[in-house]
């Protein structure tokens, strides 16, 4: 039996009245989805432990069976495996988004933030415009590492693991409030932005109608992560695909195989057919016993606000990857059990992630059922079916 889960990061969503009460997912074409749940299962999971913040970091982890209350020490540690940064243990890891801030005001902390990801910067120009910051700000106890897009990092030697905002939570609001109480990360950010500001490469983004990369943000700190090895936790031998570097770093940390996919991008036209394709030879052609697959465009929409854009992700999904991934697999004649499911909610309405309970579809090749639901949140929130602990839900796939 092969095993493989399709993570559509912050997929799940409330009712809009833009879309006659659906979600972004009820309303998309999703037929490849439906004919699944049609054959399988569908219920809701509770990813995110009480207390817990709702993130991707700790929802990944309790996707996969790490239980964040014992694993996660951080998100950008996690970031900082994927890079390749060896964390000594008094380090503190920091998220370093490359951001977009209203430039009209002329007092830092008086500006709003417009953009976490800056329309999505490539990480070509994102390396450039880091590299301007580093030339000026770095020193031997902070040091800037590129990473992919927006989403880069900065290590603090003998650092201290302080309380930031994360970006996506406080778009379109005034930054004053939400700037680090550490007076030195405080002023890195402010310096960051006299040196981005006028950059060329944000003179010629401007001049192509695309938010400026004018500032650096930092967020979620933590200390050097300590993961169990998938395999040895669950017995399968186990592979990553994704774009994005927490999940790369997760793999890293678990000891799973990073699968690599050109044109895999973190966002909105990601290389979804190649992702597949990866994941079918990792299972039929390499020996991998079970496959992860994240997908991060829906989360990004989310972000952004977009309801075209996220129907548009969810539709990628399932006509790109879900129809290619599971005719491989078939043609293949493989046994295999197939979970897909969101880590999170990122609601079109307030644009940042919630710990609401997310629907999971569990289909099994080898005993297809005959229902008459559909994949979305309405259905599987009236269907029995419900895991309480994220956690747990590795162990449902594999049937341990």
């Amino acid at each position: 039996m092969k095993y493989v889960i399709v993570l559509g990061d912050g997929m799940a969503d409330r009712p809009l009245s833009e879309l006659q009460g659906m979600t972004p997912l009820e309303y998309a074409k999703t037929p490849n989805m439906d004919q699944l749940a049609a054959a399988g299962e569908i219920g809701t999971v509770h990813t995110i432990p009480e207390g817990m913040a709702p993130g991707s970091d700790t929802a990944n982890l309790s996707v996969l069976g790490y239980d964040p209350r014992r694993y996660y020490s951080g998100r950008s540690p996690l970031e900082a495996l994927s890079i390749g940064v060896d964390m000594k243990p008094e380090d503190v890891s920091l998220r370093c988004n490359i951001v977009t801030l209203s430039e009209e005001e002329e007092i830092y902390e008086e500006k709003k933030i417009i953009d976490h990801s800056a329309d999505e910067i490539s990480t070509e120009d994102a390396a450039v415009l880091l590299e301007a910051v580093k030339k000026e700000l770095e020193t031997d106890r902070y040091k800037f590492y590129t990473g992919t897009s927006y989403r880069h990092l900065l290590i603090w030697e003998n650092g201290s693991v302080v309380e930031l905002t994360q970006p996506h939570d406080v778009l379109g609001q005034t930054i004053g409030q939400y700037l680090p109480q550490d007076e030195i990360l405080r002023k890195m950010m402010r310096k960051s932005y006299d040196i981005l500001v006028n950059h060329p490469i944000n003179v010629e983004r401007k001049k192509k109608g695309l938010h400026p990369a004018n500032s650096c943000w930092f967020w979620g700190a933590g200390t050097r992560p300590a993961l169990s090895s998938f395999e040895e936790k669950t017995g399968l031998k186990g592979a990553m695909v994704s774009a994005v570097d927490l999940l790369k770093g997760i793999a890293v940390g678990a000891s799973m195989k990073n699968i690599l996919v050109k044109g895999a991008n973190g966002g909105l036209h990601t290389n979804y057919e190649g992702k597949a394709q990866a994941a079918v030879d990792a299972l039929t052609k390499e020996n991998y016993d079970f496959v992860y697959i994240h997908v991060e465009a829906p989360d990004e929409m989310g972000h952004q606000g977009s309801i075209e854009k996220k129907v548009q992700a969810i539709t990628f999904l399932d006509e790109r990857l879900i129809a290619v991934l599971k005719q491989g697999l078939e043609e293949a004649g493989e046994a295999y059990r197939m979970l897909i499911m969101p880590d999170h909610p990122t609601p079109i309405a307030i644009r940042t992630h919630t710990k609401d309970d997310v629907p999971y579809l569990l289909y099994d090749s080898s005993a297809p059922q005959k229902n008459t639901w559909k994949y979305n949140e309405r259905e599987a929130k009236a269907s029995p079916f419900h895991i309480s602990r994220g956690c747990e839900m590795i162990d449902y796939l594999i049937q341990k």
